[in-house]
C-alpha cells in the first residue's frame, strides 16, 4: 500500500487523502468535488489557517497589505509560481490588514514576508519580495 498524504482543499479547506503516489494527478475534493490544485493562491484568514497549516504539503504563506507597494509587486510573481510549484507545495496569502491576529502570531514585521512551514511549524523566513526565478530556487531549495 502506498503512503497517503492529508491534502487540504483550497475550496472548502477540508483534509483529503491523497496517495502521495498520485500527487502529481492532482485529485478532487471528496467534500465540494473541485480540484485540489488550482494554480492559485489559497487565500488564508483565522478561519481556514490552521486547515492548511496542518496539512502534509509544505506550505509558503505571503504575509501581505494591500497599502504596501513591493507586496503588489510581487503578488503576480507568487501567482505565477504556483503553475510551477504544485503539487509538490502549497502558496498561500494572508492579508495582514484584514487578519492582524495571524500577523501578530507569526511576528510579522516587514512586509512582504514568505514563510515556508512543514507539518505545522515554521521553517524558513524570508522578508522582502524576490524576482520570479529567485523566489522558485528559493521555495525549491527550502524543499530539499
Amino acid at each position: 500500500m502506498s503512503e497517503s498524504m492529508l491534502i487540504t482543499c483550497p475550496h472548502c479547506h477540508q483534509r483529503n487523502r491523497l496517495p502521495a503516489t498520485r500527487l502529481a494527478d492532482g485529485g478532487r475534493c471528496g467534500q465540494c468535488k473541485q480540484a485540489l490544485f488550482n494554480a492559485q493562491p489559497v487565500v488564508l484568514n483565522a478561519g481556514n489557517f490552521e486547515a492548511h497549516l496542518q496539512s502534509d504539503l509544505p506550505l509558503v504563506v505571503d504575509f501581505w497589505a494591500p497599502w504596501c507597494g513591493p507586496c503588489r509587486q510581487f503578488a503576480p510573481v507568487f501567482e505565477q509560481a504556483c503553475a510551477a510549484l504544485e503539487p509538490q507545495v502549497r502558496l498561500a496569502k494572508v492579508d495582514t490588514e484584514a487578519e492582524p491576529a495571524l500577523a501578530g502570531r507569526f511576528a510579522i514585521r516587514s512586509i512582504p514576508t514568505l514563510i515556508l512551514f512543514r507539518h505545522g511549524r515554521e521553517q524558513q523566513r524570508l522578508s522582502g519580495a524576490l524576482p520570479a526565478a529567485a523566489f522558485q530556487q528559493w521555495v525549491r531549495e527550502q524543499l530539499g
